[in-house]
């Protein structure tokens, strides 16, 4: 396939494709025509673009059909304070082609700027008025909204969180892109409906892979024959490939069968009563149903910066937040009219990032747990958007075992390594990581292991909760980020309270002396929250 002189593009395609093209684009032209295959050449603009991608998609996936650009490659500015990767440009010009899509491109390749771009241009060409956002509660406001500021600033974003009215406000608000939970949709259906949104863009689809769900039949009650839809994540249908079903549903039921159980039957051999295991034909079964889509892995981005760093935003539970105020009170008792010393600024904030990461302990070194649900839903979406292994850093020791047992019952293989695991049985754990399939997770106190030891394995830190040291931070990062590994980095930051947010903001800039953490101390001791 060729672009000729930026107006047309030239193309040899199976003989039975050419004909479709030549019968039903208005401006193409036969330069060549062959009982096996025809070289058609055709008007490159976006209509005869989006026309000729979804006629070809109809015949995806197959070698000889090649994708076609959008015009967007030659049009569109790329507006933002970023230039886009090569990968972003080709990951924006698929999807706005089509009216239904999915974007499999892996965590951390920048595909939510990739689609803020392609809806960017369809509105630009008024094919798109208003778009709304379905994604995480942790990534709103900390991907979506701020990818939308950095990437087309001069568009309208809202996003429809808190209370029914506030969220009605919202949805009603005329805004270019609007955000919203998934289970914002649920409650606000009948507003989203009536408020006529032409684009849907689903982030982290995996949330929508079950037919059953009130999710997926509220999703499906909103989608109209005209609405755009793009479904997008890193990982479809990882676990299973009955998973495939319910995503392809939404964007291309015809290839899937009607009923989930036809389709279970395809891709699963029952061995027993009660277990199911994938047939091998299953693989290339999901691939088929899972199109038009469009996958880069890290690898497969040259581009992309060696490490790029996320944040999630994770809401206080009410528990935590009376918690936290309280303690807030209290030190600003202990500290009224005395000088504060660093050693007691540092163990103030640390008592603030205990309760922020979901256990405090008292000065009799008892333990008070809180409700910390939001945040280790957080940790289940990051790892649901990798199929490699993941490294997670959780400063305070009671809290390590929560979210090891947490993983546990999520299925999810993990080990533990913290001060009291024998130098002798980190070893074992890091070779395991190292060299097996098994355990995928390792759940690590950063004093214990933030130097000398190499886990290339993974390609994704999160950190549950800022540490207090620079050195310890960047030490945590340098585990992945060394010789033998072989993906681009992501590094995850979960926050919810904003001593988090500023300490992630200290760490990140290096800034790591007393006075800082003085003034970090009186700055949150001065805040409301």
């Amino acid at each position: 396939m060729n672009i000729v002189n930026n107006t047309a593009i030239q193309m040899t395609v199976p003989a039975i494709v050419g004909a479709q093209i030549l019968q039903n684009i208005q401006k193409s032209h036969a330069l060549k025509i062959h009982p096996e295959a025809h070289d058609v050449l055709i008007n490159w603009d976006y209509d005869e673009a989006a026309d000729l991608a979804m006629m070809l998609d109809e015949y995806q996936p197959n070698p000889e059909i090649p994708q076609i650009p959008s015009p967007m490659l030659r049009d569109y500015n790329w507006p933002g304070i970023f230039k886009p990767f090569e990968h972003q440009k080709v990951t924006a010009s698929f999807l706005s082609l089509r009216p239904r899509a999915f974007c499999f491109n892996e965590a951390g390749t920048g595909k939510t700027s990739a689609a803020i771009w392609a809806t960017d241009y369809l509105m630009n060409l008024g094919l798109v008025k208003k778009a709304l956002v379905i994604c995480p509660l942790s990534i709103m406001h900390s991907a979506w909204q701020a990818d939308i500021f950095k990437t087309s600033m001069h568009r309208t974003c809202g996003v429809a969180h808190g209370s029914q009215e506030k969220r009605k406000k919202i949805i009603n608000g005329g805004y270019d892109f609007t955000v919203i939970n998934y289970d914002g949709v649920n409650i606000m259906v009948d507003e989203i409906a009536a408020a006529g949104f032409d684009l849907i863009i689903i982030d982290e689809a995996n949330a929508y892979k079950s037919t059953s769900t009130r999710r997926w039949k509220t999703l499906a009650k909103l989608i109209k024959p005209s609405t755009r839809l793009w479904m997008m994540t890193g990982t479809p249908a990882s676990q299973s490939p009955v998973d495939a079903f319910g995503l392809a549903r939404l964007i291309s039921p015809s290839r899937v069968p009607k009923f989930t159980t036809a389709w279970r039957d395809k891709v699963m051999y029952q061995v027993t009563r009660f277990k199911w295991i994938p047939k091998p034909t299953s693989q290339m079964d999901v691939y088929n149903a899972l199109q038009p889509a469009i996958r880069y892995t890290k690898a497969e981005c040259l581009d992309l910066p060696d490490v790029t760093y996320q944040t999630r935003e994770v809401p206080l539970t009410t528990q935590v937040q009376v918690y936290y105020k309280k303690l807030k009170n209290q030190m600003l008792i202990e500290a009224a009219g005395e000088q504060v010393s660093a050693v007691n600024a540092a163990a103030s904030l640390n008592k603030l990032l205990q309760i922020s990461g979901g256990a405090v302990y008292t000065d009799s070194r008892d333990v008070v747990e809180f409700d910390i649900s939001p945040r280790l839903n957080a940790l289940s979406e990051v790892l649901d958007e990798t199929v490699n292994k993941v490294v997670v850093f959780v400063p305070f020791t009671h809290t390590i075992t929560v979210v090891s047992e947490y993983l546990e019952k999520q299925g999810i293989t993990n080990e533990i390594i913290q001060g009291a695991v024998s130098a002798t049985q980190r070893a074992s754990i890091i070779q395991k990581f190292q060299t097996s399939d098994k355990p995928r997770v390792l759940v690590i106190q950063p004093q214990a292991a933030s130097h000398g030891i190499t886990l290339t394995a993974a390609d994704t830190v999160v950190f549950w909760s800022p540490v207090m040291s620079v050195e310890t931070y960047l030490q945590c990062v340098a585990r992945i980020d060394r010789v033998g590994q072989k993906n681009s980095m992501t590094v995850v930051h979960l926050q919810g309270s904003e001593v988090e947010r500023k300490m992630y903001q200290m760490l990140q800039g290096k800034v790591n002396n007393h006075q800082k953490l003085v003034d970090l101390y009186k700055q949150e001791m001065e805040s409301n929250e």
